[in-house]
């Protein structure tokens, strides 16, 4: 059994700060979540390595939270330590027509650092609601763009402390994964390459996608995002439509009525009313359509 006592005793070493019992409700966009036995916020990669050499030693099990925009959280918490990126891990650099950002960085923030300077091609991602860091661990993307067509280089943290750059190229970017789905690396900063072009443009760019996720998605309902990966050859929100799904309730998780590919919290859901109308909806589609739709959001048990 491990002893949590090494954090508190890190914590007051090194001078980050932690919250035991902190409900992870509080940081997940679908407002579900039991508490984390220990809530940690690191601002450096130093604070950072130390508590993950302090994990593996001492077998004290540990989890990266971002946004939690596209998470689902067991109503029963989790064991260990939860970390939160916060600090250096929020700093934006600029270097001619390239941006290193930290991980832990909103992507609305780094669509408007890009819109400040003038730089296009990360246009599609203003609205998401994640980090820069969960962005392109899951490639990202929306309307016609994703992380792989920007992202230059990822640096990332290993368990040992090690301190790694990997290029565009090894990052084995697809849809909805990264490289980052296969290892127990942690990334710290992405730098991405846009172009020059006219503000005005690029503005008018992000007022548009915002537009259309206004009016399509249902922002006023706690939500994790798309709740599938889109099948081959059609659509998830399409085939759930189709089923006559719209609407359909679990306890207080509902399949939205304004946008069939997203489940929402209605109030009081809980994490197994998200996994039964999960499983509702996959059977149903796979008995009507045919088509399996395979779950995009994570759920950490």
């Amino acid at each position: 059994m491990y002893d949590l006592q090494i954090i508190r005793d890190l914590a007051e070493k090194r001078g980050f700060s932690y919250i035991e019992g902190e409900p992870l409700s509080k940081h997940t966009t679908f407002k579900i979540g039991g508490k984390a036995e220990m809530f940690v916020s690191v601002n450096n990669t130093e604070e950072l390595k130390a508590v993950l050499i302090a994990c593996k030693e001492n077998d004290i099990p540990y989890f990266i939270l971002g946004k939690g925009s596209n998470l689902l959280i067991s109503d029963r918490g989790m064991k260990g330590v939860v970390l939160t990126l916060e600090g250096k891990f929020k700093e934006i650099s600029l270097k001619e027509n390239t941006i290193t950002s930290g991980a832990g960085v909103n992507l609305a923030k780094l669509c408007t650092f890009a819109l400040n300077n003038s730089l296009s091609g990360h246009e599609f991602a203003y609205g998401i609601p994640g980090s820069v860091g969960g962005a392109a661990y899951m490639n990202a993307g929306a309307y016609g763009g994703e992380m792989k067509d920007v992202v230059k280089s990822v640096t990332h943290i290993t368990t040992d402390g090690d301190i790694v750059t990997l290029s565009a190229d090894e990052l084995d970017f697809s849809y909805r994964h990264s490289v980052y789905k296969t290892t127990d690396d942690i990334i710290i900063s992405v730098t991405v390459e846009l172009n020059v072009d006219d503000s005005e443009n690029i503005k008018a760019k992000m007022d548009d996608f915002m537009n259309r996720r206004k009016t399509k998605q249902p922002l006023d309902y706690p939500s994790a995002g798309s709740v599938f990966k889109r099948p081959k050859g059609n659509y998830a929100g399409t085939l759930i439509e189709k089923c006559g799904l719209k609407g359909k309730t679990i306890g207080g998780a509902q399949v939205s009525e304004k946008h069939a590919g997203f489940i929402i919290n209605i109030g009081s859901a809980t994490c197994d009313d998200v996994l039964n109308l999960i499983k509702f909806v996959q059977t149903t589609v796979m008995d009507e359509t045919g088509y399996y739709l395979e779950r995009e959001i994570i759920h950490i048990d």
